[in-house]
């Protein structure tokens, strides 16, 4: 009636596309670092896929999200609980976690900060018999990001009662692990077509990017991409003449595309300033959230 012994499997490389084309939104959103416990984690050789991917990811969302100023809640089941706090869990996982704080610890590669909040967990969905959905209204945030373990069973069930409270879900579709990697994609497939927004680590920490970067931060873009000190390079100065070469160009193009300015060398060529680029990218930004 345990949990079984999880096989290693690569973590899924297509993500469905779902119906939902909710865009997420750092002032709405809050973190849930789903179950992330060693004792749940026990149960994969921790040398084998999926979990050094698991971590890394969920390392990375977690650093993301505290950059952007979102709030990462952490569930937590307690070791050493009786028949009847159980209750029908029994029935299908035994008696749970022991009492024993190596047990219950959160993985220490993203292990909870002082302004973090751990939420008691007792049952499949995060919301019942704790208080998670009266913390999401007092913070005034109607979006939940969804990583860690079990996907087909917690990180799912969390996801659809969330869908059912009207707050949005995002299942991160390769910050999941799961007792296989069918079961992962199916429910993946489930949430993408019923009550979930699936999306990659990477397209999650995109979104979370400014849509324009300030003029200070493109200037230490640039200067460090020309390998020249920032104070060098003034507002008006001509980047081409200061050392700027096309193929140091076409690296920052690539980089910027990746977070949503799509300038063309033929619109960067002709007007080579910082400031020029930053009123572009700006014009740009502006564009794309009057098209939201």
């Amino acid at each position: 009636m345990s949990i079984p012994r999880i096989p290693s499997y690569d973590l899924p490389e297509q993500l469905p596309t779902g119906k939902a084309d909710w865009r997420l939104e750092p002032r709405r959103a809050v973190l849930l670092v789903h179950d992330m416990q060693q004792y749940f984690l026990n149960f994969f050789d921790p040398t084998q896929p999926p979990i050094p991917a698991l971590l890394r990811s969920c390392a990375d969302l977690v650093a993301a999200c505290r950059a952007a100023g979102i709030p990462v809640l952490y569930t937590a089941q307690r070791g050493g609980q009786t028949p009847t706090e159980r209750g029908l869990l029994n029935d299908f996982w035994g008696p749970g976690l022991e009492n024993d704080p190596a047990l219950e610890r959160i993985a220490d590669a993203i292990a909870p900060c002082p302004e973090d909040t751990v939420l008691p967990k007792s049952r499949y969905s995060a919301f019942k018999r704790s208080d998670l959905e009266t913390r999401l209204r007092a913070m005034g945030r109607d979006q939940l990001v969804i990583c860690g373990v079990y996907a087909h069973i917690g990180c799912l069930m969390t996801a659809a009662e969330a869908f059912m409270l009207d707050i949005q879900p995002f299942l991160i579709g390769d910050a999941l692990a799961d007792f296989s990697l069918a079961e992962h994609e199916q429910a993946l497939r489930y949430a993408a077509g019923r009550c979930a927004r699936v999306l990659g680590t990477r397209e999650l920490i995109a979104a979370l990017q400014p849509p324009c970067p300030s003029l200070s931060v493109l200037r230490c873009e640039i200067a460090e991409a020309m390998a020249i000190n920032p104070d060098l390079l003034g507002d008006e100065d001509d980047l081409f003449l200061m050392g700027l070469d096309s193929l140091v160009m076409m690296t920052l193009m690539q980089r910027w595309r990746q977070r949503g300015f799509h300038a063309e060398f033929a619109e960067l060529a002709p007007m080579p300033t910082l400031g020029a680029w930053h009123a572009l990218w700006q014009e740009s930004a502006t564009a794309e959230a009057g098209r939201r």
